[in-house]
């Protein structure tokens, strides 16, 4: 580092510990006995007349006691909070409801207006369920009324087709195959919900694509948690009972790479999926003894 450099750092460590001394209040006694220094030392620090910068402990206790990043007085980053605080912006949990009728939900896909969500559902995707098979599914859990819920559910899917974000699922096969044979999660599960719901899927992604795009993917091969990125907004973990939402640029990006990288390994191509779902309907129709359509 060069004589200039040093005293250009040295300015602009006094003018930002003299901002956060302002902001905080305090004036340079205070701040002298809470760093465990003589007031000269501070006095010095804020003076300007000798372009220096104090040891490192001098600046870790300036940055505690004030509030701020030793990193931003040394005009290492632009950004006064400590690391901490920074990461507590960055990443928020949020309670999660049991359905997509979660108001959280809605404000994220109303920030993300515009842009492509690409989208991991824990379950089949709520925006593309018949108004059965959310009764079915969320209808003794739900805290609101069912018929608040479907209504939030159609509001989704509006929003989607108003607004022309693209919409991308990765769904295990599984997934499908298990709630098509009634199986595991879905024991119980009447038939003709599932056929209604096949049917409904069915036209959903001749209707839309290739604004809305469903892939499967082989979760023996690959493996993803619930997970949803807004764009280059945020990234939102769903955890069950909370969601973990993220905001920093980088942290996205891993998100927008593992969807992607589930798209790559897919199975089931977004423009093959009609006729998975075809033969998935045609399955349990002959099982039933039903003429398959």
């Amino acid at each position: 580092m060069t004589k200039s450099d040093k005293t250009d750092r040295a300015n602009l460590f006094r003018t930002r510990l003299a901002r956060a001394v302002d902001l905080n209040a305090t004036n340079q006694s205070a701040l002298a006995r809470a760093v465990g220094v003589d007031r000269s030392t501070i006095s010095q620090l804020l003076s300007g007349k000798e372009a220096r910068l104090p040891n490192a402990q001098v600046v870790a206790e300036c940055a505690a006691v004030l509030g701020v990043s030793a990193d931003w007085l040394l005009g290492l980053t632009d950004r006064p909070e400590r690391p901490g605080e920074v990461l507590d912006a960055q990443l928020v949990l949020t309670e999660a409801e049991r359905s997509s009728a979660d108001e959280q939900i809605d404000a994220w896909h109303h920030e993300a207006a515009g842009y492509k969500i690409r989208h991991v559902p824990a379950t089949l995707p709520d925006m593309l369920k018949t108004g059965d098979m959310l009764k079915w599914e969320y209808g003794p859990q739900l805290a609101r009324t069912t018929r608040q819920a479907i209504g939030a559910v159609d509001d989704q899917f509006d929003w989607f087709v108003s607004h022309e974000s693209d919409y991308e699922i990765a769904l295990p096969i599984h997934e499908l195959e298990s709630f098509a044979r009634a199986e595991g999660y879905y024991r119980g599960l009447p038939l003709a919900v599932r056929l209604d719901q096949l049917d409904r899927l069915l036209h959903l992604v001749e209707a839309f694509y290739p604004s809305l795009r469903l892939y499967l993917f082989d979760a023996r091969q690959v493996f993803s948690a619930p997970i949803t990125v807004y764009g280059p907004l945020l990234a939102v973990v769903y955890l069950g009972q909370h969601y973990i939402a993220f905001r920093e640029t980088s942290r996205i990006r891993i998100f927008t790479r593992h969807f992607d990288g589930l798209v790559r390994e897919a199975v089931t191509d977004a423009r093959d999926i009609q006729a998975k779902l075809t033969a998935l309907r045609h399955e349990i129709a002959g099982r039933a003894q039903i003429t398959p359509l």
